[in-house]
């Protein structure tokens, strides 16, 4: 009986060992869980271009909350007109911005803990800039001049400054509406995943005008250049994530075009309209974007005041129409993503707010979350990571 008994208890001792303990791994891991449940999430960063005509006081910064949507005000950065386009550099350390006046100025800006530094400031190379790119060197800053069709290259200096243009191109032209087109509008510069190819959309020649960088000295040198529909006005353009893609949309036309990319060129596969069927009154096109994961475009119709999504066929890049969505405020201009493109923030310009939607990966499909920020003549949102 004794005999028994001992090894029943050390039977029972293993068991307990077995069953009873929790191994060091699954302890670990449940430990890694609590501590992933528990982890703050980080806040990132919305950096706000507007218009000055009213009552903004320059550019916004705000942190945005990527769990609750949620936004602060940081800081207001005074001392410049109508800085209504911005781009970050590469390293995410210094903000430019144009100044969108008669006589054209590209601002830098040194990004501190809550606050923006002017490092300096360059003429534009033209009249009313309304759109800056840097390229992927960090190098280059590149300014589209609308009312002077002209796109201006600006060399980046050691302490993240701007210097006087390298280059500047003046477009000639002119595209059939005598109101719109009376001469060229560059309205955006737009820089290849390979950083050599440069596209560059002009609304008064109803052109795609193509250029090949030189990273070494910044000078562009004129390639494939595209023409598009007479009077449709290009505008804003963007790359598949696949590089094998590319879509410009149209601000007169409301179309979007979608385009075959290789080596510099550029070969139209399909155009698409941005309004629904019937709809006759006014509206001008105006932002483009494209999920990270490639399966949906976005664009914004201005006066219809909607988002138009497309759903993108991954084997022909070809567009196919999911949905309309109210932009809840009046003449969107420029919306962005948030990194993890769980939401969509739309800027509306005549109705001074940012509506924060959230988007649905599977079908592309946006919901108003019932987040509204309130800024006075927004017109580019920026995100930094």
């Amino acid at each position: 009986m004794k005999k028994n008994k001992i090894k029943g208890l050390a039977l029972g001792l293993s068991l307990l060992a077995m069953y009873g303990c929790t191994p060091s791994g699954n302890k670990e891991e449940t430990e890694s869980e609590t501590k992933t449940e528990t982890e703050e999430v980080k806040d990132i960063e919305l950096f706000v271009g507007t218009y000055t005509k009213r009552d903004s006081k320059g550019i916004y910064r705000f942190t945005f909350n990527p769990e609750t949507a949620e936004t602060s005000l940081v800081s207001v950065t005074e001392g410049i007109e109508d800085p209504s386009f911005l781009a970050l550099s590469p390293d995410q350390k210094y903000l430019y911005s144009v100044s969108e006046l008669k006589t054209g100025s590209v601002f830098a800006y040194s990004i501190g803990d809550s606050s923006l530094t002017e490092i300096d400031n360059a003429l534009s190379g033209g009249v009313h800039p309304c759109h800056v790119a840097v390229d992927k060197t960090g190098k280059w800053v590149i300014a589209a001049n609308y009312s002077s069709g002209s796109l201006a290259v600006l060399p980046v200096l050691e302490n993240g400054g701007v210097g006087e243009a390298v280059q500047v191109i003046q477009h000639e032209g002119h595209g059939p509406d005598k109101g719109r087109q009376a001469g060229p509008h560059v309205h955006s510069v737009n820089i290849a995943p390979n950083n050599k190819d440069v596209f560059v959309c002009d609304l008064g020649i109803d052109k795609i005008m193509a250029y090949r960088l030189d990273e070494a000295t910044g000078q562009l040198t004129e390639g494939n250049s595209v023409d598009v529909k007479p009077g449709s006005g290009p505008r804003h353009f963007a790359f598949h994530p696949n590089g094998e893609y590319a879509y410009l949309i149209q601000e007169m036309g409301n179309l979007v075009t979608a385009y075959k990319y290789s080596d510099g060129k550029l070969e139209e596969i399909q155009e698409v309209n941005t309004l629904p069927e019937g709809f006759e009154e006014r509206s001008a096109c105006a932002d483009i974007h494209i999920s990270n994961d490639g399966k949906f475009l976005y664009g914004s119709n201005r006066f219809h005041d909607s988002i138009v999504i497309f759903a993108i066929d991954p084997e022909t890049g070809e567009l196919n129409l999911v949905s309309h969505h109210s932009v809840m405020g009046q003449v969107p201009r420029n919306f962005a993503l948030t990194p993890d493109n769980k939401y969509l923030l739309v800027a509306n310009q005549e109705s001074d707010d940012i509506i924060v939607f959230s988007r649905d990966a599977d079908t592309g499909k946006i919901t108003p979350t019932g987040q509204k920020i309130a800024v006075s003549m927004p017109v580019c949102l920026i995100f930094r990571k």
